[in-house]
C-alpha cells in the first residue's frame, strides 16, 4: 500500500483514476491500483476512449462477437460501454463498502450532444441501461441545455457525474439541478438514497487560460493562483448548498450531497509543481480525480495539505484581484466551457481513425471480420 496516496484517502480525499482501457483491465492493473494505491473510482471521457480504442488488437475478440454488419457509433458504444461494465464489476466490494459514495466508474454521454437536452436525456437512461451495474455514473456536461438533462436524469433515479464545470455560478445552477432533480424523484416515490451524483470542476485549464492572459497585462505576480481560488470559492458554494434547510430537507428522506470532484488535476505547467491540484485541494469528503501521472507523482513525494474548509473567501479575494488586473473572468470560463464540449466532439468525430493517419476504425472492424 502506497502510504502517501493511503495518507490522502485517509484525509477524506477519494482517489479516483482519470483513465481507463481494456489493457488496464485484463492485465490486472486496476485492480493493483484498487489494492496498492487507495483507488477507489474511475473517470472517463471521449479523449480516453480514442486513446484506449488506438490498441484495436485489444478489442479485436468483442468485435467479432458483434456480427458481420456493425455500424461504427455502436461499436465503439459497445466496446466502451463493456469497459466500464468490467471497471464497475472490479469496485464492487469498494461500493459496497462505501455506500454508493465511492466505486464508482463514469462513462459520458456523446459531447455532440451537449446543446440539446432531450436526447442527451436519451442517451443517459440508455447508457445506464447498457452497462447495467449500479455503480455506474452517467456523465453530463454542464452546459445550459444539459442542466434541465442533469435534472431528469436524476429524477429518473440515474446517478449521475456533472462534468465541465468551471464557474461559481455554473456549479450554483448544478447543485439545484441536483436539488430540484432528487424533489421530483421522491415526488414519484423513488428512494433518494441509490442516487448519488458528483460535481465535476475542473481546475488546471483554469490556470493554464488565465496565466496567458495574466501574462498579457503584465501581472505575474498572480500567476496560478487563480484555479485554486476558484476550486476554494466553489467548496464554498458546496458548503451554502448542502448545508441549506431545502436540502435538510431532502437528507431527512435519505439524500446524498452532490460531492465536489476536482476533474482537470495534471499540472499543464512544468514550472509548477506536479501535485498541486492535490495537495491543495484536500476536504473530507471531495473526490480527486488523477492521471496515472499525476497519482504517481503524489504517491512518489506528495503530500497531503491543509484542509481548505472555511477557506472560501480567501478564494474570492485572489478572483478580485484577478479581475481588477483586467482578467475577464466570466468570459475566461465561457471559453473553456465552449473549448472543453468542442474539444470532445472532435474527438469523438476522429474516433474512427484510431491508429494514426488513413487508419479507420470502419476498416480496423472490417479486418476484424475478415480474420
Amino acid at each position: 500500500m502506497n502510504d502517501r496516496l493511503k495518507a490522502l484517502s485517509d484525509a477524506g480525499v477519494s482517489i479516483w483514476l482519470d483513465d481507463l482501457s481494456r489493457a488496464r483491465l485484463t492485465s490486472g492493473n486496476l485492480a493493483r491500483k484498487i489494492a496498492d494505491d487507495s483507488v477507489s473510482g474511475v473517470t472517463t471521457n471521449p479523449t480516453i476512449f480514442a486513446a484506449a480504442l488506438t490498441n484495436g488488437a485489444d478489442y479485436a475478440e468483442q468485435l467479432k462477437s458483434l456480427g458481420d454488419e456493425i455500424d461504427v457509433d455502436h461499436a465503439i458504444k459497445q466496446l466502451c460501454s463493456a469497459d466500464v461494465r468490467n471497471a464497475c464489476d472490479l469496485f464492487a466490494d469498494v461500493f459496497t463498502a462505501s455506500n454508493g459514495y465511492d466505486g464508482r466508474v463514469s462513462i459520458e454521454v456523446a459531447p455532440t450532444l451537449a446543446n440539446n437536452t432531450g436526447a442527451t436525456i436519451a442517451q443517459a437512461a440508455e447508457l445506464h441501461e447498457l452497462v447495467g451495474r449500479e455503480n455506474v455514473l452517467i456523465k453530463i456536461p454542464a452546459t445550459k441545455p444539459g442542466l434541465p438533462a442533469i435534472r431528469q436524469t436524476i429524477a429518473d433515479g440515474i446517478s449521475v457525474n456533472v462534468t465541465l464545470i468551471f464557474s461559481q455560478e455554473r456549479y450554483r445552477e448544478v447543485m439545484d439541478a441536483y436539488l430540484s432533480g432528487l424533489e421530483a424523484a421522491d415526488a414519484a416515490g423513488k428512494d433518494l438514497s441509490t442516487i448519488h451524483s458528483v460535481a465535476s470542476f475542473f481546475v488546471s485549464r483554469v490556470d493554464a487560460e488565465v496565466d496567458k492572459r495574466l501574462a498579457l497585462v503584465g501581472r505575474d505576480d498572480l500567476k496560478s493562483k487563480t484555479a485554486i481560488a476558484n476550486a476554494l470559492v466553489a467548496y464554498g458554494a458546496f458548503a451554502d448548498v448542502f448545508g441549506s434547510d431545502r436540502f435538510k430537507a431532502l437528507a431527512a428522506k435519505g439524500a446524498n450531497v452532490q460531492r465536489p470532484l476536482w476533474a482537470s488535476t495534471g499540472t499543464k505547467d512544468p514550472t509548477l509543481p506536479d501535485t498541486l491540484y492535490v495537495t491543495d485541494l484536500v476536504a473530507d469528503g471531495v473526490v480527486n480525480t488523477m492521471p496515472e501521472k499525476t497519482m504517481d507523482a503524489f504517491g512518489d513525494h506528495g503530500e497531503v495539505g491543509p484542509s481548505i474548509v472555511g477557506k472560501s473567501a480567501e478564494g474570492k479575494a485572489v478572483l478580485e484581484q484577478v479581475s481588477a488586473a483586467g482578467v475577464d473572468l466570466p468570459a475566461v470560463f465561457e471559453v473553456l466551457e465552449n473549448e472543453g464540449v468542442e474539444k470532445f466532439r472532435r474527438l469523438v468525430e476522429r474516433t474512427r481513425y484510431v491508429g494514426g493517419e488513413g487508419d479507420c476504425f470502419r476498416q480496423l472492424i472490417r479486418e476484424t471480420m475478415r480474420e
